[in-house]
Order: C-alpha cells, then structure tokens, then sequence
C-alpha cells in the first residue's frame, strides 16, 4: 500500500492492478491527475502475472491482424528502452517442422516485412547453432525479435513510478459496490484495506477478465468471453530463443527461456467463470506433447510447476473473429455511450501492449476531465527499470508474485 495520505475523493479511480490498470495510473500521474488504483488482491494476481510471458514482436498475428501485428512491434521497442531488468532480450525463432506447411511459412515471413518485422531466414543448421536440441524434422526457421517479460517485475516498476507521481495504490481492497446517480458513478465502497467508501470523479474499469463483473456493479453491460490456458515449467537449461511453432495457432506451440527451466504453453479453452473453472490434465499433456516436437528433450524433463491462466477476451470481438489466436486486440469503451458519464472499460489486450492500452485510456480520462497534458510513458524509463533488486522489493510490499516469474524474481545479484 502507498504510504501517501488516503484520499477519499481522488479525480480517478482505476479498478484493476493488473499492467493495464496500473500502466494507466502511471500515465495519468505523469499528467498530473491525481489517481487511486485498487485491486481486490495483490498486484499483478490477475491475467497479468499468469501469462507466459512472451514480449511479442508481432510475428504470431502478422498474417491475420497486421494492425495488432504493427502495435506488438511498436510496443515491444518500447518496452526495450524503459522496462530494464523486467525484460530479457533473447529473440526468438519461428519453427517449420517437415508436416507444417510451407506456404504458411512463406505467407507470415511476408507479413512481417510487410509490417515492418525485422526477420531473418535461418537454415536449420544454422538454427541448431543456436538451440542444439531442435527437433531433427525442422526444415524452416524464421528469426524474429521476440524476447521475455517479467511480468511482476514489470508491474511493480509501473507502480513504483505512479507513486513517486503522485498515485495512491491499494491492493487488497475489493470493491464492493459502485453507486450512480443521474448518470455519473458517485461512490464506490472497498472493503478489505480501505474498508470505506471513495467518491472519484472518473472511474476506469481494467479488471481484466472480471471487467464485465465490475461494469455490472454499475448497472452496465461489458459481454466477456474468458478462456483459460495452462503453462507449464520444466527443467531445461539454457535455452536462448524463445521458439514459436510456425503453424495457424494452436495448443502447444509456444517455448519461453527462463533460466535453467522454460515455459511451454498454451491452451486456449473458454470459461463462464474467471474464478471457477476446471483445470484439466489433457491441457497439461498436450501443451508438453506439443512443444517437445519443436524441443524433444522437454518430454521427459521434470516438471517444476504448472498455472492457468485466464484471458480477457471481448465477447463481441471473439464472436466476430470465430477463431483461436486470430486476434487480441483491445478495445476501450466509453461508457458516455451506455448512460454513465464518468466510466470507462478496458478489456482485450496483450501484455506487450499494456502501454499502449493505458495510453488510450489516460487520453480519454483526460479529455473528459480537461486535462491538457500529453502521455509521456513511451520516452521515459520506468522507476527502478534498472535495479532489479528495488523492484523485488516493491514486489514484496505490493503482494505483487505472480507465478510466470517466480524462478527469476528475488535471483537477481
């Protein structure tokens, strides 16, 4: 919790400290705006620190959404220059194997050039220089600028800069109801650490995949299609690269380094539920199964720890696309539009491009609330970005572990 003085009637409240809702306090208080972030548990105890933590470089949508594509590049130089030591920079291959087709190979090389991706076509010799157990039938390989991002870390300096701004940070501080009255949010009472009731005169929804939960409390409608996907981490040591599988998204196809283990993921199966949902062993299976033909000797590796996560899927985006993968782009609304002037939500999104989402958000706010102040998140590095030590430590006074970086936090010399 922040050690500023309470304030019980902040210009925003963000609901959500997830890297979405505390990128936005970050922003706001960039511009000056006094904001309160809550969030019902720790940091980063949501989507954000349950992911497998691959910073994007746009290549697994460049072929299907060249817009998402060119956000996930923009973002992940960005992240480069201001995140530190909550990023690692380890590039990442694309991986034909000899029954994936060749023209989807060809097909993605081609939108990344299109969209500005830096690629390079690598043959498998050349590739196994770089990862010595690759599958013996890979027969394409394509290297992009993909990398890691840790995601605890990542939120813990993004609330270490909202605070030295300004910005008052509670977690464990659920809300419990949200009052309006002649179209505008007047009160939202919390329990848990502030146990009391905040009158802000802007609220901004970025609970995730709980978005459609919270919007109701305020008697408005934000359709959630939730899906769950496990990660799993095994020992392996010394992978450099992150390895995609070069194939129309599906289970299994993504490595991420992590030291001496790495990552394998994912599943993508929808839920009604964020909180209540089974976890079920053929994801666990499969995702091994699946990974270990890009990287045979994870079949049999020890398995240190598996988690499921939960993306915050728009239903009406998802509905439109049909399809697994195909995009996760964000989507802010204004809720002016439904009858409750001071509210908006922000749902979909990827890691990668939390920025850009809290950018967008931080805009609106502050057209709304007059506030003539440009987003400076982009050129200025975050608070502690460069001692990974101090952004441990935040991690421990937020209550902000996630479980995708607990191998790396707190090991830092």
């Amino acid at each position: 919790m922040s050690d500023r003085p309470d304030s019980r009637e902040p210009e925003v409240l963000v609901i959500g400290g997830g890297a979405t809702g505390i990128g936005t306090a970050r922003d706001l208080a960039l511009r000056g705006v006094d904001v309160t972030v809550v969030d019902r548990g720790g940091l980063c105890s949501g989507t954000s620190g349950r992911s497998h933590g691959l910073l994007h470089s746009g290549a697994r949508y460049a072929e299907a959404d060249e817009r998402g594509a060119a956000e996930c590049i923009e973002e992940n130089r960005i992240l480069r220059r201001i995140a530190g030591a909550a990023i690692e920079d380890t590039g990442g291959l694309f991986v034909g194997l000899a029954d994936d087709d060749a023209d989807y190979f060809a097909e993605k090389r081609a939108a990344c050039e299109a969209v500005g991706i830096p690629t390079e076509t690598l043959d498998p010799d050349t590739a196994r220089e770089a990862v010595p157990d690759l599958a013996d039938d890979v027969e394409r390989v394509m290297r992009v600028p993909d990398g890691v991002v840790y995601p605890s870390r990542l939120i813990a300096a993004n609330a270490l800069d909202a605070e030295a701004h300004g910005a008052t940070i509670h977690p464990h501080a659920p809300v419990e109801s949200i009052t309006v009255e002649d179209g505008r949010v007047s009160a939202v009472a919390l329990g848990g650490s502030v146990d009391g009731t905040v009158r802000p005169e802007y609220v901004v929804n970025a609970a995730g995949a709980w978005a459609g939960e919270v919007a109701a409390m305020a008697g408005l409608e934000v359709e959630m299609q939730p899906t769950r996907g496990v990660m799993v981490s095994v020992e392996y040591d010394g992978l450099g690269p992150v390895l995609n599988r070069c194939r129309e998204p599906d289970d299994g196809d993504i490595v991420v380094p992590h030291g001496d283990e790495v990552v394998l993921g994912t599943t993508s199966v929808p839920v009604n539920d964020p909180d209540d949902y089974e976890q079920a062993r053929w994801e666990v299976e499969t995702s091994i199964e699946e990974c270990a033909a890009m990287l045979p000797d994870v079949a049999d590796a020890p398995v240190v720890r598996e988690w499921w996560g939960v993306r915050p899927l728009y239903a009406p985006d998802e509905a439109e696309r049909g399809g697994r993968g195909i995009s996760r782009g964000f989507f802010r609304l204004d809720h002016a539009a439904d009858g409750v002037d001071n509210a908006v939500s922000v749902v979909g999104g990827k890691l990668t491009t939390y920025r850009m989402m809290a950018a967008s958000t931080a805009d609106l706010v502050c057209d709304r609330l007059g506030v003539d102040a440009e987003c400076e998140t982009a050129e200025r590095e975050l608070v502690g970005a460069d001692d990974p030590e101090r952004l441990d430590e935040a991690i421990t006074r937020f209550d902000g572990q996630g479980p995708t970086d607990v191998d790396v936090v707190g090991t830092a010399d």
